[in-house]
């Protein structure tokens, strides 16, 4: 099992909570570290020490006292959804070149510090197993420790894998300064099925150890049962898919049904509130955020230039198209009802969730993106952040927070990792490609479909398999969009050389005798995708510290 010189230093000197000195002249004690013999000493920072495995690998690991436990997300601007065919960010922010097909392991943009991160933070849950036995405290507080570590490390493996393919296992080891690397073997990559084995049993262990539920909602951002089941049965779907091919579809169907068997989570009647608040039982692992703390506030963000937002993350044509109209009809379907003239009437009530467009009630006033005049157009204020595609974010913004001046309100916004809806989609795929479309395949889709603040019609009865397929994928972009699944999935599909070589769509909006007039744009030029995206390549300089013995990623 195995590690980079380069993951480790970074690991080393990036911000644990403890460290381990040495006497020298001087003898210095660091203020800003607890040493690691005083974590083992005291189960309350042994406990803090893992809660901070959540915390403590951001891009830029800003952090802040008093906030709820929860992974960082790792992106302060731009969303992951910036790099599909969901959203482009309208200031670049790093995205762009993905966008194009121009990473490369000198410039992996936004994506550079997954793998820094992840092996950092599995160091850290390594050391945490490690040590777990010498610390005093109750059976039932180490056994939720130790669940929570496994889950970390899963979840950190999961990343790697899903980003790279096959990886490095680090196993058990904790690896130190001074520790000797020049082992060839030590940068050698397991296999993809290897990895994806690795991980699934870590959520295994996770599930033996770890609570139904957490005891207040404080805690809502600490790992649970469900949501050890719950990556456990995206890890497998992701490993029966086509790029993947390195498991069974049967085996991800019932990954996912055990989820569905515990009868915790269910589907949340408001698609728009389940965004907003952490206490909706379709959660089944996220992250809190403090306004005016762990993460820029989304509302400045990605608003409107008009209302002094940043417009940041745009979303797309290509993802507006996807969204069917009311009667269930995609808008190609000539009896669907869709007018290219008003092309925002009577769609699936997740686009107005979604979606600002033109014409869209937003903030107690109007969305104007036309010209000539519209405020939310380039001949409105701060035009330097007039939405390139003629939309704006409508997803995850709270109206009750501030635009202007957000720094420090008070407040909490959920960043959602994995909500019931996902595993009911998973169990219609995999069961799906398993042994068709069965009952149990319509009646998961159709959860999804028909919670009560959307109320979409049931699937047409008599699908095909391959057409069923087609819907559940559809089911998938408009539901689970912008919550960071896109890109994986339009890989793992391996239909990403379609998806990612269009180009990236907008609308103008252009007023003609007081009417709308809606035409088709290119909003980002010479969008492109080869064969070697499918995977990201790893940083140059990880390459370099091992001396060239860790393999690139094929095709870099």
């Amino acid at each position: 099992m195995k590690t980079s010189k380069n993951i480790l230093y970074a690991m080393l000197f990036a911000g644990g909570i403890f460290t381990s000195c040495k006497k020298d002249y001087l003898d210095i004690v660091p203020s800003d570290k607890i040493a690691d013999v005083a974590v083992l000493a005291d189960s309350s920072l042994f406990e803090n020490y893992v809660i901070n495995r959540y915390m403590g690998v951001k891009l830029q690991d800003k952090e802040a006292e008093g906030t709820p436990p929860g992974f960082g997300r790792g992106f302060e601007y731009a969303m992951w959804s910036a790099l599909t065919d969901e959203a482009i960010y309208n200031n670049d922010d790093n995205t762009w070149l993905i966008q194009r097909g121009l990473l490369a392991p000198e410039n992996t943009g936004i994506a550079g510090t997954i793998w820094g991160r992840s092996y950092r933070s599995i160091r850290e849950c390594n050391y945490g197993l490690n040590n777990i036995m010498q610390v005093g405290m109750s059976d039932q507080l180490r056994a939720k420790l130790r669940g929570e570590l496994h889950f970390i490390r899963a979840f950190r493996y999961q990343d790697l894998i899903r980003n790279y393919g096959g990886v490095i296992l680090m196993g058990d080891k904790v690896y130190n300064l001074g520790d000797d690397m020049t082992d060839a073997s030590l940068y050698t990559k397991s296999s993809l099925k290897q990895c994806i084995d690795y991980a699934v049993a870590e959520l295994d262990s996770a599930a033996q150890y770890l609570p139904a539920v957490n005891d207040n909602s404080w805690q809502t951002g600490r790992a649970t049962k469900g949501a050890a089941l719950a990556l456990k049965a995206r890890l497998l779907l992701y490993a029966a898919s086509p790029l993947y091919n390195a498991g069974s579809w049967a085996d991800a169907a019932a990954a996912a049904k055990a989820v569905m068997d515990m009868n915790q989570y269910s589907i949340a009647p408001d698609y728009t509130k389940l965004f907003l608040t952490a206490g909706s039982n379709e959660i089944i692992f996220a992250r809190q955020y403090a306004i005016g703390a762990r993460h820029v506030c989304l509302e400045i963000a990605n608003g409107p230039n008009g209302y002094n937002g940043w417009g940041g993350n745009i979303p797309l044509q290509n993802l507006v198209d996807a969204y069917e109209m009311k009667s269930g009809k995609p808008i190609t379907d000539a009896t669907s009802g869709y007018d290219a003239t008003n092309p925002y009437a009577n769609r699936d009530a997740r686009f107005y969730a979604t979606v600002l467009y033109n014409g869209a009630i937003y903030r107690g006033d109007t969305v104007k993106t036309y010209t000539p005049g519209g405020k939310d157009s380039k001949d409105g204020p701060s035009n330097w952040n007039t939405s390139k595609t003629g939309y704006y974010l409508r997803k995850f913004m709270d109206d009750n927070n501030p635009i202007d001046n957000p720094w420090n309100v008070a407040g909490l916004q959920p960043w959602i990792y994995l909500r019931y809806a996902e595993i009911l989609l998973s169990y219609a795929e995999a069961q799906n490609e398993a042994v068709g479309p069965d009952a149990s395949v319509y009646a998961a889709v159709n959860q999804v479909r028909q919670r009560e603040s959307v109320q979409q019609p049931a699937l047409v009865a008599g699908l095909s398999k391959d057409q069923m397929r087609e819907a559940i994928r559809r089911e998938r972009q408009v539901e689970l969009a912008f919550e960071e699944h896109r890109f994986y999935d339009v890989r793992r599909w391996k239909i990403a050389m379609e998806t990612e070589n269009v180009p990236a769509y907008g609308i103008t909006v252009e007023m003609n005798n007081g009417k709308p007039v809606y035409t088709r744009k290119v909003a980002l030029s010479n969008r492109a995708f080869a064969e070697k995206n499918y995977w990201l390549p790893i940083p140059r300089a990880e390459i370099q510290a091992s001396n060239n013995k860790l393999e690139q990623t094929t095709g870099y």
